[in-house]
C-alpha cells in the first residue's frame, strides 16, 4: 500500500494501490482479487496493517502484512530490486 513516489524507489513487483485508495473504498481495480492471497507492503509495514485490517473487514479473505515491509526487504535483499 505504498504511496507513488515510494513504489517508484522500491517497486518489489507488485501492484500499486495506495492507502488513500483502500481507506477510500476505491476498491474496483482490486476488487476481483477477493478470494486470492494478496502480499500487502508499505515501506515498514504500518500502513500495510492497516490495509490489511481494511481489505479483510470489507470481504478480503487472505490478506498478509510484510512486517517489516519495503525496508525489511531491502536490509534482507540489498540492492537487489525486484522489476
Amino acid at each position: 500500500m505504498r504511496e507513488p513516489e515510494e513504489y517508484a524507489e522500491y517497486n518489489l513487483g507488485a501492484q500499486l494501490v495506495p492507502l488513500g485508495q483502500i481507506m477510500g473504498m476505491q476498491l474496483d481495480e482490486i476488487d476481483e482479487l477477493r478470494d486470492e492471497e494478496l502480499i500487502i507492503h508499505c515501506r515498514s509495514g504500518k500502513r500495510s496493517m492497516q490495509a490489511c485490517m481494511v481489505l479483510e473487514q470489507v470481504g478480503f479473505k487472505n490478506c498478509v502484512n510484510v512486517i517489516g515491509g519495503a525496508m525489511a526487504w531491502q536490509e534482507k535483499y540489498g540492492d537487489q530490486k525486484a522489476k
